[in-house]
């Protein structure tokens, strides 16, 4: 007789059977999904990963430039190499981004809500530029004014600012550790009675899963959890599914020396569990969508497996 304990109780999905069943699909059929405009790809090699991701974001701002058209696009911090490449294709085929609306996804905030400022060597207004607008020439780098952050000034306006655009072309991201969407955390299922309602869900604040702050304490805090701050503006499923397209990126191991990814398991839950208010991710099976996964985080899952 299988060993199957019930998941531990923070844990907002507590469906073991289906969880040993995602847990047992291989590599091979993990890219294998019943909706065709849910496109699952697995990436090998890690510089071809991010390659491609940054040639996705230059290409749909320049298809847009070539249609006369704006390019509004919602944006994770992270994964974070691909920014790079993509400012520097911008710069190298001076590639005018004038015609450009981003929206960041998330901000961290304090126990009170309030946002991190932007000075905060942790905020993702500081990242983002370190990382992307600040490297695109200043000729050539979207207009400040079009340059959007979720903070507790506009939270409960910003989900009405990606819409008065006409939504976004499209919305990158990867998934978290519970199964999250930009902040918006698995908890958050508990609130609604259905998943019509949940996926009507605007931006907000909320407090971060136990998951979600041990994840970003070893990705961006050194390890400290008690520096990860507890609260998060954060956008929500109907901005996410209000996107014409989406595009989400896995990129998500423990190290660059090692094999071992913290991503394995939920990239497969995501993408082929039930779709539940509390697998946020899984709101993606059902939308247009690429899923990419790099290729040590599509390895089977196995205990002990480093």
């Amino acid at each position: 007789m299988a060993f199957m304990p019930t998941p531990a109780k923070f844990i907002d999905f507590q469906d073991a059977k289906e969880c040993a069943r995602v847990r047992a699909i291989t590599k091979e059929e993990i890219t294998k999904h019943k909706n065709p405009e849910f496109q699952i790809r697995i990436v090998e090699d890690l510089s071809e990963f991010y390659g491609r991701f940054a040639t996705d974001i230059v290409s749909r701002i320049v298809d847009a430039a070539e249609e006369g058209r704006q390019c509004v696009l919602i944006l994770p911090v992270g994964p974070v190499p691909q920014y790079a490449i993509a400012a520097e294709i911008i710069n190298r085929l001076e590639v005018d981004c004038g015609h450009v609306i981003t929206f960041n996804m998330d901000e961290y905030a304090d126990e009170n809500g309030k946002t991190a400022p932007a000075e905060w060597e942790g905020s993702f207004v500081t990242a983002m530029w370190a990382n992307l607008f600040g490297r695109i020439n200043e000729d050539l780098r979207p207009k400040q004014e079009n340059i959007h952050f979720p903070n507790s000034d506009n939270i409960n306006d910003y989900s009405r600012m990606i819409a008065d655009t006409g939504g976004a072309d499209c919305c990158y991201g990867g998934i978290g550790w519970c199964g999250h969407i930009a902040f918006w955390e698995s908890s958050l299922g508990h609130e609604f009675d259905t998943i019509e309602d949940y996926k009507a869900a605007t931006a907000r604040i909320v407090e971060l899963t136990p998951m979600t702050i041990m994840q970003n304490a070893l990705h961006s805090f050194g390890g400290d959890w008690s520096w990860v701050p507890p609260k998060a503006a954060t956008i929500a499923p109907a901005d996410i599914l209000g996107a014409k397209h989406r595009s989400f990126w896995l990129d998500g191991m423990c190290g660059p020396a090692t094999t071992m990814s913290w991503q394995r398991f939920i990239a497969r839950l995501v993408a082929h569990g039930p779709v539940s208010k509390f697998i946020p991710g899984s709101i993606l099976q059902e939308a247009r969508t690429d899923y990419t996964i790099l290729g040590a985080v599509a390895n089977d899952v196995k205990i002990g497996m480093s």
